[in-house]
């Protein structure tokens, strides 16, 4: 805990390490868990197979679940 896989369209590796590396010192520093209860992964797409295999299968039936869902912030009121 946490498990993290970020779809996205394809990176070069820097770019994703860049990444995995900032959201992990997050994970360290905001949800207080160990460095060896984080696992961070990308699943890439292309953009022909974007909506098809994630936008319409995984983001519109999890949209009201999603904290911020298609650049919309859905936090909940406090």
């Amino acid at each position: 805990m946490p498990y993290i896989v970020i779809k996205a369209y394809p990176k070069d590796e820097q770019i994703k390490r860049e990444v995995a590396e900032e959201i992990n010192r997050i994970f360290l520093e905001k949800w207080g868990c160990g460095q060896s209860a984080i696992s961070i992964g990308f699943e890439e797409f292309s953009p022909e197979d974007w909506d098809r295999e994630v936008y319409q299968k995984e983001i519109v039936p999890n949209a009201d679940s999603l904290t911020i869902c298609s650049g919309e912030k859905n936090y909940p009121a406090e």
